[in-house]
């Protein structure tokens, strides 16, 4: 179960890293953000990708959504709670959803997007 969750998380990222490289192609460079900030927010939405994943196996085991530090004693996740710049937070409704937010920490990365998942796996930015 674990390698097919595995290898469907490695997929996700390879998709968004594909769309993302796509974008950047056709985008002019007037407006683009920098590649370090290209490159970290990727990073970060993986890593909500990976939270979300980890997420939809815990309510499978726990009929709840967990926090992080859930996640983390449960093993379904492998980092911390600050990556890249950004610090993680997650807020978690029972079994009815959760959010986890990604939240620039870096005074170097003011400006830079704050990024959101929910039980939908959607991904928003501000």
């Amino acid at each position: 179960m674990r390698s097919v969750a595995s290898i469907l998380g490695l997929l996700v990222v390879l998709g968004v890293g594909y769309v993302v490289y796509q974008k950047s192609m056709t985008q002019g460079p007037v407006g683009q953000a920098p590649p370090q900030q290209q490159i970290d927010v990727v990073g970060i939405r993986s890593e909500l990708l990976a939270i979300g994943q980890a997420e939809r196996q815990y309510l499978v085991t726990h009929s709840a959504y967990g926090t992080l530090d859930q996640l983390q004693d449960d093993r379904l996740l492998t980092s911390g709670a600050n990556e890249r710049g950004y610090v993680f937070s997650m807020a978690v409704d029972g079994s009815r959803g959760f959010t986890a937010t990604a939240t620039p920490s870096d005074p170097g990365k003011a400006g830079w997007p704050t990024l959101a998942i929910n039980e939908t796996m959607q991904i928003t930015g501000q």
